[in-house]
Order: structure tokens, then C-alpha cells, then sequence
């Protein structure tokens, strides 16, 4: 079990630095690199939603504190935005 949640931390860090577009993937890649290890299971399945999302999304979301329609997801972006040191949101 352990091994599965290794691999999917490094799958969770790879997919948020990689995702095609320079802003998207420094805002999720540097916070996954940072984050990923301390997260449980429950936590990195957020992170996997998050990160299956479109681009234009999370940056409403990241960038103008837009909620994103649930709880886990609109905590996971605060945690962004906070890691990032950017205003709070307007959740």
C-alpha cells in the first residue's frame, strides 16, 4: 500500500509541473513538490481532481479566488494561493 501512494505522489508531481502552460505548471508543481509528501491518500485524490481539471479553471480558481464548486477543491486552491502568498479568496 505504501508503494501505491509513493507512486502516486510522484505521478500527482509530475502531472501538476507538466501540464502545458509555464503558469499552470509553476503554481501546481511547485506547491506538489512541497506538499505531496505530507499528504494522505484522501488529500492526494484531491489533488489528482485538481489536476484533471482545464487550465482556464483553476486559474479563475488560483488567480481570483473563484470557487471551484466543492469543498476539498476550493480548500486545496486556498492552500495554493496561500503557499504562493497570493490574496485571500473570495470563497
Amino acid at each position: 500500500m505504501s508503494s501505491d501512494l509513493g507512486m502516486r505522489r510522484r505521478r500527482a508531481v509530475w502531472r501538476a509541473s507538466h501540464r502545458g502552460t509555464k503558469e499552470m505548471d509553476y503554481l501546481l508543481g511547485q506547491f506538489a513538490e512541497q506538499s505531496v509528501d505530507s499528504m494522505n491518500s484522501e488529500e492526494i485524490s484531491v489533488l489528482e481532481r485538481l489536476i484533471e481539471m482545464q487550465d482556464p479553471e483553476i486559474e479563475l480558481s488560483v488567480y481570483e479566488g473563484y470557487s471551484l464548486g466543492d469543498r476539498d477543491l476550493d480548500t486545496l486552491v486556498s492552500l495554493i494561493r496561500e503557499f504562493h502568498g497570493l490574496p485571500g479568496s473570495r470563497q
